[in-house]
């Protein structure tokens, strides 16, 4: 019994850290503008806000909506300062992005569960 509680315990552990790692890659390829990273995550639809324009686009068109955001927002920084889950039990993220215009971006993602893995069902950036 206290091998099986000892197992689940290290499981639980390694699941937790799985999925935090999924806000630091995010994070991390929000920070170096790299499009194709953040991709990977992508849901097959994915909801994109940029600013006040809102738009359903397939990963592909995403991931290349985003390469022209990060091309005219160039990214200095970025620092999640909250990650979540909501009432239904999607886990979410809210970050700052500073451009080297000096412009600050608040950034939001939301995840989808599917298979076991984390896809990104919604990303925002709004002006501050």
């Amino acid at each position: 019994m206290k091998k099986t509680l000892q197992l689940l315990l290290s499981l639980m552990m390694v699941f937790a850290v799985a999925k935090a790692d999924v806000f630091d890659d995010i994070g991390s390829a929000i920070r170096t503008g790299d499009a194709r990273q953040i991709a990977r995550y992508f849901n097959s639809n994915v909801d994109l806000t940029i600013f006040n324009q809102e738009e359903v686009y397939s990963k592909a068109q995403a991931e290349m909506v985003l390469k022209d955001f990060f091309s005219k927002n160039s990214p200095k920084s970025f620092t999640i300062i909250h990650r979540g889950v909501s009432k239904e039990g999607a886990r979410y993220a809210i970050g700052t992005l500073t451009t080297t215009q000096g412009q600050n971006i608040r950034t939001y993602f939301f995840f989808k569960e599917s298979g076991g893995m984390a896809y990104i069902q919604e990303l925002r950036f709004e002006k501050e």
